[in-house]
């Protein structure tokens, strides 16, 4: 079994998915693990205010807990009309993390009254990468001096009126793309990919990952608990 060499910071089985995809498409070569691989890793709180605070802190975290590259990212929707929002609080807009359907529903129901024309909206993405407390100093030093490095990937378009298709999760199905009639959730794997504020962020990560691959020792193979304090 060969050992993993990064780590896809989520237990959402969707976005690992399409991760994999992305990753895959990039050319990087790598084994790549997610936190199912780790259960004795706990979920790290999303307590920044942004998406980037987010993004970085749960990539730091992982990368310490797994002594492994982390790849994390933090993503949602941002509403015009609502100043943005959901934005950070996404995933649990509803008040329930995770509760999709309901997260949509709400969204839905906040601006059914605004005209077509100031349905406006875009999905953001910023994605991140870590390397472990005590990296090699070349692997440390590819990421700057905080050894962590963010990126941003948007994807304008506006909120239609009924969800529609079932090839995507989250919001995808109330989203239309800027320069398309049909939702995010009615597009194929490939398609989203190739346009999504996700894949636009993991392709500006990739120079980042390939990089950290190429100078740190990432096949002393990772700790499946926490370490010691």
């Amino acid at each position: 079994m060969i050992e993993p060499t990064l780590v896809l910071a989520t237990r959402n089985p969707h976005k690992v998915e399409e991760l994999r995809r992305i990753l895959a498409e990039l050319g990087l070569e790598a084994s790549i693990a997610t936190m199912a691989d780790f259960p004795d890793v706990p979920d790290i709180a999303e307590t920044g205010i942004t998406f980037a605070e987010n993004a970085a802190l749960k990539a730091r975290a992982v990368a310490d807990l797994t002594g492994l590259p982390a790849i994390a990212d933090d993503s949602g929707l941002a509403v015009d009309v609502l100043g943005g929002m959901p934005g950070v609080f996404s995933a649990r807009w509803s008040g329930r993390h995770g509760n999709d359907r309901a997260n949509l529903e709400l969204v839905l129901a906040q601006i059914s009254d605004v005209p077509d024309v100031y349905r406006g909206a875009e999905f953001v993405c910023v994605a991140a990468i870590a390397v472990p407390a005590g990296a090699s100093a070349p692997a440390a030093s590819a990421l700057g001096p905080d050894a962590v490095v963010t990126v941003t990937g948007a994807w304008p378009g506006h909120i239609v009126r009924e969800p529609r298709g079932d090839n995507g999760f989250g919001y995808d199905p109330i989203f239309v793309p800027d320069g398309e009639s049909r939702t995010s959730a009615e597009l194929s794997p490939g398609e989203k990919d190739a346009a999504s504020h996700r894949g636009r962020a993991f392709r500006l990560l990739a120079p980042h990952v390939a990089g950290i691959l190429k100078r740190l020792d990432v096949r002393s193979g990772p700790r499946a608990s926490p370490p010691e304090p």
